[in-house]
């Protein structure tokens, strides 16, 4: 598990090299959910996605939007070492097309639709790479939250957003059509100086709740209750607060022909019962030859 440090106001990332100033301006949010008119019906309406859009605005406008890009940076290097292990195969075997999608399917509603549509307009033996906030995540924040709010309120309501389970995240996957699956998980905890800190990169992330169940306002007494909590419990010995970022990543491929698949049941010519006696047996084979 990596461990980063954020170093609140007193360290400044430099602007990406070779990223023009004009790309840092206001971004357009693309929705992961189908155009209005063919959503699955399977679909619930957790997240305001008019909200997360303007979230993802603001948090562009900001003088120093690339300071907040740390995390992406962490994870997108890892995705790239998934997509070096990819390419190590054969260039004649290699797939014809990849897809990455990275940190933004925790926002879709229609999760199961939005991983069809990425399977349709992957060509056969494509690849998809993804990455996605895991259910852990956050959940020093979480805790500490809603036990101030129970305490100070006499209830708690989410301020943290829901993310997916990583074993429905595998069938999502292999239902929507993607064969030769691969799912895993990681952590990246990242320090901060405290609950307050934390809560600021997240809105400059753009990483806000946009829940429709969110509430939309805490007092500041059960702020600084959480705040207190959160320091009471998860402290290093520093003086830094933890922040657990739990990933998922997914690996999956649109079939083709030249894909190898499992052998017909039956066929195997040794039995698992064998397998201590394996050496012997090549020994046999090869004077036989």
């Amino acid at each position: 598990m990596l461990r980063l440090t954020r170093v609140w106001l007193l360290w400044r990332r430099p602007p990406a090299a070779g990223v023009p100033a004009k790309n840092l301006g206001l971004r357009k949010v693309a929705s992961g959910v189908s155009p209005p008119g063919s959503a699955s019906p399977r679909a619930v309406n957790i997240f305001d996605r008019d909200l997360k859009r303007k979230q993802k605005n603001w948090a562009a406008r900001q003088p120093e939007p690339r300071k907040f890009d740390y995390l992406k940076e962490e994870v997108g290097s890892r995705i790239a070492d998934r997509v070096y292990d990819i390419a190590r195969k054969p260039l004649e075997s290699f797939s014809k097309q990849t897809l990455q999608k990275m940190l933004c399917l925790h926002w879709v509603n229609d999760l199961p639709r939005a991983l069809e549509q990425i399977h349709y307009v992957l060509k056969p033996d494509g690849v998809f790479l993804g990455a996605m906030f895991g259910g852990d995540t956050l959940y020093e924040l979480r805790c500490s939250l809603q036990l101030a709010e129970t305490e100070r309120e006499g209830g708690f309501s989410p301020h943290v957003s829901p993310f997916t389970a990583v074993n429905d995240l595998g069938h999502l996957l292999g239902r929507a059509g993607f064969n030769t699956l691969t799912v895993d998980t990681d952590e990246i905890q990242v320090n901060y100086p405290g609950m307050f800190e934390l809560m600021e990169d997240l809105q400059g992330m753009g990483e806000s709740n946009c829940a429709w169940n969110r509430k939309a306002l805490l007092h500041r007494n059960t702020m600084l209750a959480a705040a207190a909590v959160y320091g009471e419990m998860y402290r290093n010995e520093d003086g830094s607060v933890p922040a657990t970022y739990q990933i998922y990543y997914m690996i999956g491929w649109k079939y083709h022909d030249s894909q190898a698949r499992p052998a017909e049941r039956g066929s195997a010519t040794v039995s698992f019962g064998e397998l201590g006696k394996i050496n012997s047996l090549m020994s046999q084979e090869k004077k036989s030859q």
